[in-house]
């Protein structure tokens, strides 16, 4: 039996079951300047703290929505290893992807991923479909849930 298709039977089996929790982030002020620099988005909500406990109801700036985004890549790491032959996995994009509640500055996140699906699309790919819910501690509500795609790229079965 190929690699990729021993991943596939053993990933199928873990359909509607949670995969993974990540660790906690901190992302403070410094990490939310860092962003606004690298993107050019310097809104003051994110930005100017003062500003933002003045007029804003969540008591002082908070993070991009994009920043808390692309933390994902991070809880990834904290939850998956290489499949036994597996060569490389790539981002497939989002299928769905909702922001729930803000980041105040100071929050920690973690990610949790539950697998909705696998499929074997070619002979050297599967598409994962997982749920991941970015959670923020002490709230009921998380930062956001999104349906996240991904494909595991086995070695050439040629050779």
């Amino acid at each position: 039996m190929a690699a990729i298709d021993e991943a596939l039977a053993k990933t199928e089996a873990l359909v509607g079951t949670e995969v993974g929790v990540s660790n906690w982030i901190t992302v403070d002020q410094a990490m939310i300047d860092q962003f606004a620099e690298t993107t050019h988005d310097d809104q003051w909500i994110h930005v100017d703290p003062k500003r933002a406990a003045a007029e804003t109801p969540f008591g002082g700036t908070i993070a991009h929505g994009f920043l808390t985004l692309s933390l994902a890549s991070r809880f990834a790491y904290d939850c998956f290893s290489m499949l036994p032959g597996q060569v490389m996995g790539i981002n497939y994009g989002f299928e769905k992807l909702r922001f729930l509640s803000p980041v105040r500055a100071g929050s920690r996140l973690r990610g949790r991923f539950v697998l909705a699906s696998v499929r074997k699309r070619n002979d050297r790919e599967l598409l994962r479909e997982n749920t991941l819910t970015i959670e923020i501690e002490g709230q009921e509500t998380p930062a956001l849930v999104a349906q996240w795609l991904g494909l595991a790229v086995f070695a050439d079965p040629e050779g």
